[in-house]
């Protein structure tokens, strides 16, 4: 047994940190069989909403405007107004810097066409190597939405093939539109109306284990409103009750929730324009309780409801609690939310996911999580050391482990791939 001594704890935590495979458990990137649903490179990085948000901090610009550039006229246009004409400071500022620095690249000169050109020499699958090398991230879940016509092609022609990117069934379209959604469940063969009957609901039922199979998805997910509310007589509310969690249940899958959005707060931004709101933790409660033989995996938005959650998580063992996501993903936060956790699950939940919607923040976003998670570590084990408690690397490595992806693997019932 290799003892840690405690001036020894910094350099042990970022070593089992920086050796621990990660599993990013929620994320919108791609494999390369999904074309250009795969978005890569520096245009696409600076250009990410993040930044498009931050950039009409600091111009007149018109919205319509600026969304009328080409992708690389916008990514210019934000570099000047972002890193240029004013030091980059924010996360997702530093976070592109972070990225292009741990890439080998030397941002000290500020030229933008080198990064260009850089990227450029890489096909879309080198790029996925050089980027799963440089962040440390073994394995990642995509948000896999059967309702978009381009990712449906690609299930439908057999899938993707690439084991790094695993799948997750996201029922958005069916559950928040299902005034829409269910006229496609139509013309794809599913006998349902718009009025739930028994009928219909079997047919849905139908489709979410069709899709679940064919993705072989790890668990169904969708973003909520903080207006979210179960049971409430609403067809958001029947469809989770009487399709979803039946489904999830029968094929033991987790029905994921990311629970706190606010959309098109202001709609000219595009997907820019989402906001937070403060949900209430109570239908998480009811189904938890009501449904103990379904898991749940949950993330919250606002910062107001991480307390509750954790709370929540300490009643319901079919609960695993995960990520700093969106607006919570900023490394003040990251790091009171994940001591927070801490002090009220120890070691039982995933601190971070990376929701990265371009390739390359994967190294960023995992790098800055590392760092802040390994702080707080720091600090609890010299907390349990100053009690007399002795420290082993063999088990250090396995904590961290846990934090970084077993704990994920383990609540959904798999091996680590």
């Amino acid at each position: 047994m290799a003892l840690v001594k405690r001036e020894q704890l910094p350099q042990a935590v970022e070593g089992a940190l920086a050796a621990a495979p990660v599993t990013d458990l929620h994320t919108h990137i791609y494999s390369a069989a999904f074309g250009d649903l795969l978005l890569w490179g520096v245009d696409e990085l600076i250009t990410y909403h993040y930044l498009i948000a931050e950039n009409f901090r600091y111009t007149g610009m018109p919205f319509a405007q600026y969304f009328r550039l080409g992708k690389k006229e916008q990514a210019e246009l934000i570099w000047q107004n972002l890193f240029l004409d004013n030091s980059p400071l924010s996360e997702a500022q530093r976070g592109v810097l972070t990225t292009l620095k741990r890439l080998g690249l030397d941002v000290a000169p500020r030229n933008f066409a080198a990064f260009r050109e850089f990227c450029s020499s890489f096909t879309a699958g080198q790029y996925i190597d050089k980027i799963f090398a440089t962040s440390g991230v073994k394995t990642v879940i995509m948000t896999n939405d059967p309702f978009d016509a381009r990712e449906r092609a690609v299930w439908l022609a057999g899938g993707h093939g690439d084991k790094r990117f695993q799948a997750a069934l996201r029922i958005d379209p069916l559950l928040n539109g299902y005034d829409q959604s269910y006229l496609l469940l139509r013309e794809w063969g599913y006998a349902v109306e718009k009025r739930l009957d028994a009928k219909t609901v079997e047919e849905i039922k139908r489709f979410l284990r069709e899709w679940a199979q064919r993705m072989k998805a790890l668990y169904m997910a969708v973003s909520l409103p903080p207006t979210f509310a179960v049971p409430e007589d609403s067809t958001r509310s029947r469809l989770i009750e009487e399709c979803v969690l039946p489904v999830a249940c029968e094929l033991d899958i987790p029905f994921a929730m990311m629970i706190g959005v606010n959309k098109r707060v202001n709609d000219k931004l595009g997907d820019a324009g989402d906001s937070v709101g403060k949900s209430s933790v109570r239908p998480l409660e009811y189904m938890c309780e009501k449904y103990p033989e379904n898991k749940f995996l949950v993330t919250m938005l606002a910062r107001e409801n991480q307390h509750e959650l954790a709370v929540t998580a300490r009643k319901f063992r079919n609960l695993l609690v995960f990520g700093c996501w969106w607006f919570m993903n900023n490394p003040s936060l990251v790091e009171e939310i994940t001591r927070m956790r801490l002090e009220l699950l120890g070691l039982s939940f995933v601190p971070q996911h990376s929701d990265a919607r371009i390739l390359d923040q994967l190294v960023y976003k995992w790098e800055h999580s590392r760092r802040t998670i390994g702080k707080v570590l720091v600090d609890k084990y010299s907390d349990l050391m100053a009690t007399g408690w002795t420290v082993d690397e063999a088990e250090l490595g396995r904590d961290i482990a846990g934090l970084m992806g077993d704990n994920f693997w383990k609540f959904v019932g798999k091996k680590p791939l």
